[in-house]
């Protein structure tokens, strides 16, 4: 561990704007606040709540979720945990995603279907608007345009504030662009896996946040042996080097990692106060395990 517990704050990462809002660049991903293959609600409804309380507490003022978690099950945790909401929290959520069982994920992104969701989210959240609301995925089934517009009407409504897409490959967010003013992108992408290197290229030429989803792979970073060398030299966890990478990676990067346990929330926002050195950031990004 890093010997860094003493002064945990998400405030270490910095800060990044989306939109009017700025929030602290170190964020949580909810989803692991689900049952098994998010799905359903946990096993411990209540310890669910406590690790979101915690996070706020330890500085997370940006929270990410989705109406497919549950599905409708984290947006509801959220809503129990933190509402009223403190005046610095930024809650994205996301529409497009279906669910049939167990880590099973389709997806309807039509305008009808997107407008439906975004109330449901709303009435979930407790939300008059949604501060970051994201096109979960994109639907071949119908023009990409048309599922942007959805939003941008949303936009136009008042109901979210900011529109961001996940899941996208660069022609699709320059489609999305021509549609509407792009906060942020979602996309896969961590110290193993970068394939969408073009994308976050793109996002920093343009000023859009990046959120870079299984930031630490679903736990699995410590198989990355360059991740396990340097988290030796620094008295860290591969996790930490892994989030710390990102943070120095970009400054557009907005991190954030995901778990329903509180000593690894806390070791997790820990890694805001770790510094790499450029060789090590080096070493990160031309390892062949990535």
């Amino acid at each position: 561990m890093a010997d860094v517990k003493s002064t945990v704050s998400a405030a270490a990462a910095g800060t990044i704007r989306i939109g009017e809002r700025v929030v602290n660049r170190l964020g949580f991903g909810a989803m692991r606040l689900c049952g098994p293959g998010v799905w359903g609600p946990p096993a411990d409804p209540e310890n669910a709540l406590a690790v979101l309380r915690r996070a706020v507490a330890l500085g997370v003022n940006f929270i990410d979720t989705a109406n497919a978690y549950g599905p409708n099950v984290n947006e509801e945790q959220i809503a129990e945990a933190l509402y009223p909401y403190p005046s610095d929290l930024v809650i994205a959520t996301k529409g497009g995603s279906t669910r049939s069982g167990p880590g099973q994920w389709g997806r309807d992104c039509r305008p009808s279907e997107l407008k439906k969701a975004c109330e449901g989210s709303l009435r979930r959240l407790r939300l008059d608007c949604i501060e970051l609301y994201q096109l979960h995925a994109v639907d071949p089934k119908l023009p990409y345009a048309e599922q942007i517009g959805a939003l941008k009407e949303l936009q136009d409504e008042g109901k979210i504030r900011n529109v961001g897409v996940s899941n996208v490959e660069e022609d699709e967010l320059e489609i999305a662009r021509s549609v509407a003013t792009i906060a942020s992108v979602q996309n896969r992408y961590n110290a193993m896996h970068r394939d969408s290197e073009r994308v976050l290229e793109e996002c920093e030429r343009t000023g859009v946040v990046f959120i870079p989803w299984f930031p630490l792979e679903a736990g699995d970073i410590p198989q990355a042996r360059v991740l396990s060398e340097i988290a030796r030299e620094k008295n860290a966890s591969p996790h930490q080097i892994a989030i710390e990478w990102l943070l120095q990676r970009s400054p557009i990067m907005l991190p954030i990692p995901g778990t329903s346990n509180l000593e690894h929330l806390e070791e997790n926002i820990a890694a805001a106060s770790i510094r790499l050195s450029e060789e090590d950031c080096n070493k990160i990004a031309t390892s062949r395990e990535t």
